[in-house]
C-alpha cells in the first residue's frame, strides 16, 4: 500500500503556478487538442491535454492544485490502474493498451508526473476535471512509453481506453476515499506518538504531586503524572474512533458508471476492478451493495468528518490546557514549562508565547469549520449525484494533513521537551485546603467544611487544626495525607482505580 510521507512539503504547499504561463514574456509551444467544444491551444510538454485546459480556464480559484495532496493523485492513479486490469480480464481493452497504461499508473504510483495534475481543489462538475486531468496524463504518459508523441489518441485515447468503462461518478469517490484512507492511515501514525510522547511525560512525572482544579478552582490533590497520562488516554480513545472509520471508507463504488446502473460497463468489471484495486492498494476494498445509493450519498464523508473534528476539538482542549498549566511563569499557575520555541513579543523583553499549542488549537478551529463546510455539502447533493464532492474532498483532504503535521509539532517541539516546576507544585499541595477531603470519611463533611474555612481564614494547615480539634491523632492524619493516597495511587478504597502508566506505540 502507498504510504506518503508525514511532513512532505507537497501536502502543504499553497504555491501555485499557471501551467498556461511560461517563458520570459513569450509564449511556450503548443499543440492542437480538440472536445465537443471545440479546439483549444495546449503546451507542447504537458501531459494533460483539452479537458485539464478548460478547467484551468474556469476554476482560477483556490489557486491550489489537486496534487497538493500526493495522496489524492496516488489513488486515482490506482483506481485507473484497477481499471486497466479489469477492462482487460472482461475483454474489452487489448493486452498491450492495457499494459501501457498499467506501467503509467504504476509510474505516477511512484511519484512522477504530479506536478502535471493541475486543476484546481475548487471546481464544478463533480470531480470530472479531476477525472479528465488524471485520464490525460495517464494517456499521455502511456503513450510516451509506446514511443508516440503527446497528443496521439487515435493509439490510445484518455476517454475510450484510460477512462473504459467508467464515469466520473463512480472514480471520483472512490479515489477520494482511498487518498483518505491513506492520508489518515499516516496521520493516525502521529497521532499515536503523540499519545506516546503523554504516556512517557506522565511516566516521568509519576510521583509530583499537585493541586487538582474543577471549574479553575481548587480540588483535590493528583498527580501531574495522572494529568498527562489523562492526555495519553484521550488521543488513544480518538485512535480507535478515527480507524473505525477506515472501515466505513473501505466501502466502494466503483463499477457504477453514471448514476449506480453500471450503464456501458461489462457486467463482470465492477467485481473485478474492487479486486484489482484491492489488491494494488493493500486494502480490504469492498462493493456497495446498492450501487445507486452509494453514487448518491456521502454520507460517509461526514461520519469521517465528525469523527476528525472530535480529534481536534480534544487535542485543542489539551493545549489550551497546557498553555493554563505554564501560564506566568511569575503571575500565572507555573506549574511546568514549555520548551521556548522563539521570542513572544516585539515589544516585552524576555517574554515567550506557547505558540506551539496555539498553532495546534488554530487546526482544529479549521477542522471545525471544515466539518460546517461538509455538512452543508453533503446535504446540498439533488437525486443520484452529489456535485459539491470537490469541496469535500479538500475540506478532509486539507484537515487531515494540517492535524498529522499539528500532531507533529506539537510532539517533537512542545510535549517532549515539558518539564514540571517541583517545588512550586509541592509548595501550592502544602498550602492547599482541599487536602481536607481526603479526611472526610473519618471527620465527616461538616467538620471538615468548618476546619476549611478555618484554615482559609486563618492561613494554618488542615492538619494542625484537625488535630487541635481532637478530631483525629497527628499519626493517623499524617496516615491519610500521604501523597500515595491523596493522589490515589495508593486508593482508599475501590473506588479509586490504579493507573496504568503503559505508553507505547500501538501497532
Amino acid at each position: 500500500m502507498h504510504e506518503p510521507q508525514p511532513t512532505g512539503d507537497q501536502s502543504t504547499d499553497d504555491t501555485y503556478i499557471d501551467p498556461t504561463l511560461a517563458g520570459n514574456g513569450t509564449h511556450p509551444p503548443t499543440r492542437t487538442e480538440t472536445d465537443s467544444l471545440g479546439s483549444v491551444e495546449v503546451p507542447a510538454e504537458a501531459y494533460w491535454g483539452v479537458h485539464t485546459m478548460r478547467a484551468l480556464e474556469n476554476f482560477p480559484i483556490s489557486k491550489r492544485p489537486i496534487s497538493v495532496y500526493p495522496d489524492l493523485v496516488v489513488a486515482l492513479a490506482s483506481v485507473k490502474q484497477a481499471a486497466a486490469r479489469a477492462n482487460r480480464e472482461v475483454g474489452v481493452l487489448t493486452d498491450q493498451k492495457a499494459a501501457w497504461i498499467d506501467d503509467a499508473c504504476q509510474r505516477i504510483i511512484d511519484g512522477e508526473l504530479h506536478d502535471q495534475f493541475v486543476v484546481g481543489v475548487i471546481q464544478g462538475g463533480a470531480g470530472t476535471s479531476t477525472n479528465m486531468n488524471a485520464n490525460e496524463v495517464i494517456a499521455n504518459l502511456a503513450l510516451e512509453i509506446a514511443g508516440y508523441p503527446k497528443g496521439r489518441y487515435d493509439v490510445l485515447h484518455p476517454i475510450d481506453d484510460v477512462n473504459r468503462s467508467q464515469s466520473t461518478n463512480d472514480t471520483y469517490p472512490t479515489a477520494v476515499k482511498l487518498a483518505m484512507t491513506f492520508s489518515l492511515t499516516t496521520m493516525m501514525r502521529e497521532l499515536d506518538l503523540l499519545r506516546v510522547s503523554f504516556g512517557r511525560k506522565g511516566q516521568e512525572f509519576h510521583e509530583v504531586l499537585k493541586v487538582g482544579r474543577t471549574q479553575l478552582q481548587d480540588a483535590v490533590p493528583m498527580t501531574l503524572g495522572q494529568e498527562f497520562h489523562s492526555f495519553s488516554t484521550t488521543l488513544g480513545e480518538d485512535h480507535e474512533r478515527l480507524n473505525e472509520t477506515i472501515k466505513l471508507l473501505s466501502e466502494v463504488n466503483l463499477g457504477a458508471t453514471a448514476i449506480g446502473t453500471g450503464i456501458t460497463a461489462d457486467p463482470g468489471y465492477a467485481a473485478a476492478a474492487v479486486r484489482h484495486l484491492s489488491a494494488i492498494t493493500g486494502l480490504r476494498l469492498v462493493s456497495a451493495p446498492d450501487l445507486i445509493e452509494a453514487t448518491s450519498d456521502t454520507g460517509v464523508f461526514m461520519t469521517f468528518s465528525s469523527a476528525l473534528k472530535r480529534s481536534a476539538i480534544k487535542l485543542s482542549k489539551i493545549c489550551n490546557d497546557l498553555r493554563l498549566l505554564s501560564s506566568g511563569p511569575q503571575a500565572g499557575f507555573g506549574e511546568i514549562n514549555l520548551p521556548p520555541r522563539q521570542a513572544g513579543s516585539s515589544i516585552m523583553p524576555g517574554k515567550v508565547n506557547p505558540v506551539i499549542p496555539e498553532a495546534v488549537s488554530q487546526v482544529a478551529y479549521a477542522v471545525a469549520g471544515a466539518d460546517v463546510t461538509v455538512m452543508m455539502a453533503a446535504e446540498s447533493g439533488q437525486l443520484q449525484l452529489n456535485a459539491f464532492e470537490p469541496v469535500i474532498a479538500h475540506s478532509l483532504l486539507q484537515s487531515i494533513t494540517w492535524m498529522r503535521q499539528a500532531c507533529w509539532t506539537l510532539r517533537v517541539n512542545c510535549v517532549d521537551g515539558i518539564t514540571a516546576n517541583v517545588e512550586r507544585l509541592e509548595a501550592m499541595v502544602a498550602s492547599s485546603v482541599g487536602v481536607i477531603t481526603a479526611l472526610i470519611p473519618f471527620i465527616g463533611y461538616t467538620e471538615a467544611s468548618n476546619l476549611a474555612k478555618l484554615a482559609l481564614k486563618t492561613g494554618r494547615p488542615v492538619a494542625d487544626l484537625v488535630v487541635e480539634a481532637g478530631l483525629m491523632s497527628r499519626e493517623a492524619v499524617m496516615a491519610q495525607l500521604q501523597p500515595s493516597k491523596l493522589s490515589g495511587i495508593r486508593p482508599i478504597t475501590m473506588a479509586i482505580p490504579l493507573i496504568d502508566l503503559q505508553g507505547e506505540p500501538s501497532e
